[in-house]
């Protein structure tokens, strides 16, 4: 169901009507109303989602609940014991049927993300001949949810919350409908009492979520949907003969066009929940005002770095041989290396996993391994990088080393990206090779003619505008200007003539590159 789609417009307006309309005749029950939206919105996009949302909804609600039922026999056959070592003895065995059924949890819920989003590459790289599929088409926002509900076990398992005992509560927060197509990866304890809250409709609320609406419209189908024609016609069909300047501008493009569709995407479904009054979790801040790679990955993809830092990074980090070997490595080599190094293991596994996340295709692997060993890197060569600073007396706090620390780790993302979107390891080298070796700036021209017509030429401007656009945005947000919150206080005929400016730009971009899916709708 596409956002522009008239069915998409009914869809909202039905469910806006009915939740408001609920909460003003009986003054509760409109969680209710999210719940049968999200189970429609499910049933229009297939029937077969609803097996896997079901299968991990029930599984990971008994299983909170579980723990929630051993904490409390642990406790009640603690007070009748009579000895510390009795107590300590049933502590030990509850802990071990909750460790338990966390491993089910995780075992099964992680098998069928893994089966459905791997079995089929697995099958052909072990069996290159075989006609084998998994015949199961990726339902809608399994990753999402998945992750949600992994987090949700693993939290209530560690006593945070206690579990959610309606599982018809529990059901709305796995499926609220705006998340499931490509994020943000929500926790339980941030969404769930809004989700269930009673709330009236609010009319300032309602211009500043259809102005984040508009402005992801404007990335996705102004910017990311046109762009992405000139990146697939370069990447395609890579051959010997492309120059570096072809793939260099080709790159440029593809990070335009990733941030535009991805951030775009997520700022039209916060936008949605907005309108119901539930504000979801940011995913994007600025990423490319970034002045490291770590940075980079601390704005960009935000729930998801969350989640890996929380369940995989500081798990794996704090685990005894872990901290052994860092104590060992800290009396051998100093301080800096006992404390970083484990870290930087930490830091590989998760980019390692991430990029698995993306695909069990080898570029999505190098990508992430790249992308992991550069941030480790930097962190153990940070003390020679002090050194070198110092050396050269470079003004660490000032504007020109900030500005070179942006473009430096613009620099790295896109190299990044070579791995990320260029799928072919022929293509991979020759797209290297060429960049460095033959440039051949005279020949960019001739190469993007052969890609670029005049129908989408007219269409690269209007892209260029609306990156420019975003561009001033963008830098108003960095110094910390609540743009959003300012043009919703303008003078209605101002605000009018934004949004007409907005509507006519998304309207003519239909005529360049309708038609283009979100790209992590397939992750």
């Amino acid at each position: 169901m596409q956002f522009y789609s008239l069915a998409f417009v009914l869809f909202m307006v039905v469910a806006l009507v009915a939740y408001y309309g609920i909460g003003r005749l009986f003054g509760k029950g409109q969680w209710v109303v999210l719940l049968a939206a999200s189970l429609a919105f499910y049933a229009f996009c297939g029937w077969q989602n609803f097996v896997f949302v079901g299968v991990t909804s029930v599984s990971t609600w008994i299983g909170a609940l579980a723990f929630a039922h051993f904490d409390g026999q642990s406790k009640e056959a603690r007070s009748q014991a009579e000895s510390r070592d009795e107590k300590k003895a049933i502590k030990r065995r509850f802990v071990r049927k909750k460790r338990l059924v966390l491993l089910a949890m995780l075992v099964l819920n992680f098998g069928i993300l893994s089966y459905i989003k791997y079995a089929d590459v697995l099958v052909r790289y072990v069996m290159p001949d075989t006609t084998w599929t998994a015949g199961i088409l990726l339902p809608l926002g399994i990753s999402f949810y998945t992750f949600q509900s992994i987090s949700y076990v693993v939290d209530t398992y560690n006593g945070k919350y206690a579990p959610e005992r309606n599982f018809a509560k529990y059901l709305l927060f796995i499926s609220f409908f705006p998340q499931v197509i490509q994020g943000p990866i929500n926790r339980f304890d941030a969404l769930a009492e809004q989700l269930y809250a009673t709330r009236s409709f609010d009319v300032r609320n309602a211009r500043r979520a259809l102005l984040q609406i508009g402005y992801g419209a404007l990335k996705k189908y102004v910017i990311a949907d046109i762009v992405v024609w000139v990146v697939d016609g370069i990447f395609d069909n890579v051959g010997p003969g492309i120059p570096g300047s072809a793939v260099v501008v080709g790159i440029l493009l593809y990070a335009i066009y990733q941030y535009a569709d991805f951030s775009g995407g997520i700022d039209m479904v916060l936008g949605f929940a907005r309108l119901f009054g539930v504000q979801m979790a940011d995913n994007f801040r600025q990423p490319y005002f970034s002045v490291s790679l770590a940075d980079f990955w601390r704005r960009w993809h935000i729930t998801l770095g969350a989640w890996m830092r929380d369940y995989v990074f500081y798990p794996f980090a704090l685990l005894p041989a872990v901290q052994r070997w860092g104590k060992w490595l800290t009396r051998r080599c100093g301080k800096h290396i006992g404390r970083t190094l484990p870290a930087c293991v930490a830091n590989i596994l998760v980019f390692f996993l991430v990029g698995l996340w993306h695909g069990a295709e080898s570029h999505f692997i190098l990508w992430g391994l790249y992308n992991g060993l550069v941030i480790a890197a930097s962190d153990l060569l940070t003390p020679l990088w002090d050194k070198m600073n110092k050396a050269l007396h470079v003004n660490v706090e000032g504007k020109a080393h900030h500005v070179f620390c942006i473009v430096r780790t613009f620099i790295i993302v896109n190299i990044g990206w070579y791995f990320d979107r260029i799928v072919d390891p022929n293509a991979l080298s020759i797209c290297f090779r060429n960049t460095v070796f033959n440039f051949h700036p005279e020949l960019l021209m001739p190469a993007l003619g052969r890609v670029v017509d005049s129908h989408l030429a007219m269409g690269l401007m209007l892209a260029a505008i609306g990156t420019v656009f975003v561009f001033i945005i963008s830098v108003l947000k960095e110094r910390g200007i609540d743009v959003a919150g300012a043009i919703v206080d303008w003078p209605a005929p101002a605000r009018g003539l934004l949004y007409a400016v907005v509507v006519l730009m998304v309207a003519s971009s239909f005529m360049f590159g309708m038609g283009s899916g979100f790209m992590y709708a397939n992750f």
